[in-house]
């Protein structure tokens, strides 16, 4: 292109804002995006301040990193300063220079950005009114706090270096309706997913991090739960990929039985079971997205559902591969390169079903003893137009019934066909998803003489009417739903039968 046929043409400065707004931060999102800023300057400690006022409410977060002079504080103010293809410090969390300023824009009308380094306090500010004053739609970024608001800056004072971040007019939050409760119920959905994003940077007795809100400490909240002895956990693998090397690890999570009231709320994740299944992403420890299957599947994309919602997988990537990942300016989406799609696949099949296998059976762990098939009393039957639940006559208690039954054979098949054909699966998918209760099987919750009860039937049966040595009637048992979840019931069985029995 010839230079001289060329021209100039900025946006202007009060419309571009305004359409910078819509970028789709919740509160929440935009105040982890600021929190990325301080940890990329080294703090260690970072405070973040709700304070109620009506329209004249507030939010700060006040941090002890590295600090900025009046010219590093420009640039910083200046949006895209920054080219997203420049290299960046290993640890650095940002890449398109607009987050800082994006996510702010996104919830208040005044943004003051006040830092502090070597004894020396800078204080810029956008607002967004003014922007829209202006004349000559100019970029207008001025300088200090605004009248009446220096008290707001104040804390950064009290410390050697740092810098504070304030939001006011917060005119996307307190909107019409808007009550202290509200407010109150906003900072404790804030602090859920703070916990969720920087989890990595808050964990250990030596954290990376002391992150507080209005002055308490928040807590990490790990989506694996790691600790608990009940949870899977897949080898660490390395992959190669465009943008550099990524790491995976697979976990299942216990299922509810397992795990105490207490777990299993905390372990559901600030958006629920369902909704936090799939994979994390992180680049430098820092959580991007928080459960997503990330457009995989066989044929089409896997979606969210029930069955699966105790896979979760851990995947970092490099910080010089959001181009390649398609990171996002908000830092909550990404796709995977093509080159290891399938092996991602592999990796996410393989959870998803030993998910499903948890959550089918309770969590409970299949005692058989040996390596033999288990005989269950269920089958299912899939055909072209899709499947059927058979009971399985196969199952001693079954066979027994239908050995026995002479001249009522043909009504005992009728009547378990009829059972087969009225099986409530919808009812039964109906109570899962919606009320999130699995439905009890195998004599969950049920005392040890009612399962021993329909257990010395059946052994009986086996022994009596089979002629099966005792020995060998446990074994089969122990390979035999519903027993195999009670071996020592099994195992007490006795060695001979009373004489009444005979």
């Amino acid at each position: 292109m010839n230079p001289s046929k060329s021209r100039h043409l900025p946006p202007k400065a009060g419309p571009m804002i305004e359409s910078l707004r819509g970028l789709g931060y919740s509160t929440a999102t935009a105040l982890a995006d600021v929190i990325d800023n301080s940890i990329t300057a080294g703090a260690c400690n970072v405070e973040v301040f709700f304070s109620w006022r009506e329209t004249r409410s507030t939010i700060a977060v006040l941090d002890d990193g590295s600090g900025m002079d009046e010219e590093e504080l420009s640039l910083a103010m200046r949006l895209g300063e920054r080219n997203p293809r420049d290299k960046r410090a290993a640890q650095d969390l940002g890449r398109f220079g607009l987050g800082l300023k994006t996510a702010s824009f996104s919830q208040c009308r005044r943004l003051t950005v006040a830092s502090r380094k070597a004894g020396r306090t800078s204080c810029l500010r956008w607002d967004l009114d003014v922007l829209a004053a202006s004349k000559d739609d100019g970029w207008h970024l001025l300088e200090g706090p605004a009248y009446g608001s220096e008290s707001l800056i104040a804390p950064l004072n009290l410390v050697d270096r740092g810098t504070l971040v304030l939001w006011e007019e917060l005119d996307r939050i307190v909107t019409l309706g808007f009550c202290k409760q509200d407010f109150l119920d906003l900072v404790d959905t804030v602090e859920r997913h703070l916990a969720m994003v920087f989890h990595r940077f808050l964990h250990g007795t030596q954290p990376q991090l002391h992150l507080t809100i209005n002055g308490r400490s928040v807590q990490p909240w790990d989506p694996f739960l790691t600790r608990h002895t009940a949870t899977w956990s897949s080898p660490l693998e390395r992959i190669d990929a465009d943008g550099g090397q990524v790491t995976v690890r697979c976990h299942v999570l216990p299922h509810k039985d397992r795990l105490d009231e207490r777990d299993y709320n905390s372990a559901g994740g600030p958006d629920g079971w369902t909704a936090h299944q799939g994979f994390y992403v992180y680049r430098n420890e820092r959580l991007l997205v928080a459960g997503s299957w990330l457009g995989l599947g066989r044929g089409r994309s896997w979606t969210k559902e029930e069955a699966y919602r105790l896979a979760r997988i851990r995947l970092d990537i490099h910080n010089t591969a959001d181009a390649d990942w398609k990171i996002d300016v908000r830092k909550s989406t990404a796709k995977p390169p093509v080159s290891i799609r399938e092996r991602l696949t592999r990796l996410a099949e393989d959870s998803r079903e030993r998910a499903r296998r948890v959550f089918a059976h309770r969590g409970q762990i299949v005692r058989t003893g040996s390596s033999e098939p288990l005989v269950q009393a269920w089958r299912a039957e899939h055909f072209k137009g899709g499947i059927r639940y058979r009971i399985e006559t196969d199952h001693p208690a079954v066979r027994s019934v239908l050995d026995d039954a002479g001249l009522l054979a043909p009504q005992v098949r009728a009547m378990l066909r009829i059972l087969e054909e009225t099986l409530p699966v919808q009812r039964i998918w109906l109570d899962t998803t919606e009320a999130r209760e699995t439905p009890r099987t195998g004599f969950t919750g049920e005392p040890p003489s009612a399962v021993c009860a329909i257990l010395s039937v059946v052994y009986r049966n086996m022994i009596l009417r089979k002629g099966l040595s005792p020995a060998l009637a446990r074994e089969q048992l122990l390979h035999t739903e519903p027993f195999n979840n009670h071996p020592d019931l099994v195992a007490s069985l006795p060695e001979e039968l009373a004489s009444g029995e005979e």
